[in-house]
C-alpha cells in the first residue's frame, strides 16, 4: 500500500479523480467551464494546467485513466516522481495550448473548423508518455546507434511517427493537435532521456581513458 502511495501514476489518477468531482460541484453551480482551457489563453491562466487533470464524461475519464496506469506504470520507473508530475502537467498544458491556439487560428479561414475551442483531458499528457517510451525504448537507441541521422531528421521522422499514430487513434471529437503534440514533445524527451535521473544518465556516457 505504501508504495501504491507513493506512485506518482496512482496520485495523478486520484487527482484526476479529484478534480473530476470538483468538476461536478462547479457544473450544479453554473461553473462549467471553469476548468476548460480555450482563448484567450491567459485570461484563464490556471486552466492551463486545471484542464490536463478535467475530463468531459466518466466514459472521458475512464478511457484517459486506462492509458494512463498502463503508460505511466512503465514510464514511472525510468524516473523521480517529481520529474514524472512536472513531465505530465508540462506536457498536457503544452498539448493543449497548441490546439487551441491552432484552431483559434485556423477555424476563421477554414470554412466547417470552429474559431474556437475549448479542451479538456488528460489524453495529450498521457500520449506524451507513450511518445517518450517510443524515443527512450532500447529498440530505438539501436536503430538511432546504428545509422547516423541528422537533428533535423531525426524530428522529421518523430513528427511523421506521431502523425500516423494520431490518425490511427483518432475518434469523433478527439483533440488532434493535442495529441500530435503530445506524442511528439513526449518522443523528442525520450530521446534526449529527459526523465532519467542525474545518476542514471551519466552512467549511460562512455568513459574515455
Amino acid at each position: 500500500m505504501r508504495a501504491l502511495r507513493r506512485s506518482p501514476t496512482v496520485v495523478t489518477l486520484a487527482l484526476i479523480l479529484t478534480v473530476f468531482a470538483c468538476q461536478q460541484v462547479a457544473g450544479l453551480l453554473g461553473w462549467r467551464g471553469l476548468f476548460a482551457l480555450s482563448n484567450p489563453l491567459l485570461a484563464r491562466p490556471w486552466t492551463l494546467v486545471t484542464s490536463v487533470y478535467a475530463h468531459a464524461g466518466v466514459s472521458h475519464l475512464v478511457a484517459n485513466a486506462l492509458a494512463l496506469a498502463l503508460g505511466g506504470l512503465v514510464v514511472e520507473r525510468l524516473t523521480t516522481g517529481a520529474r514524472f508530475h512536472a513531465f505530465f502537467v508540462g506536457v498536457g498544458a503544452l498539448a493543449g495550448a497548441t490546439q487551441v491556439a491552432v484552431v483559434g487560428l485556423v477555424g476563421p479561414l477554414v470554412p466547417g473548423v470552429p474559431a474556437q475551442v475549448s479542451v479538456l483531458g488528460a489524453s495529450g499528457a498521457v500520449l506524451g508518455l507513450y511518445g517518450y517510451l517510443l524515443g527512450a525504448n532500447r529498440l530505438t537507441e539501436r536503430f538511432v546507434a546504428g545509422v547516423e541521422l541528422a537533428p533535423w531528421v531525426q524530428l522529421t521522422l518523430g513528427a511523421a511517427l506521431a502523425a500516423v499514430i494520431t490518425l490511427l487513434t483518432a475518434n469523433p471529437g478527439a483533440a488532434l493537435v493535442a495529441h500530435f503534440t503530445g506524442l511528439l514533445v513526449g518522443f523528442l524527451a525520450g530521446r534526449a532521456h529527459l526523465l532519467a535521473p542525474g545518476e542514471n544518465t551519466q552512467k549511460r556516457q562512455p568513459t574515455v581513458d
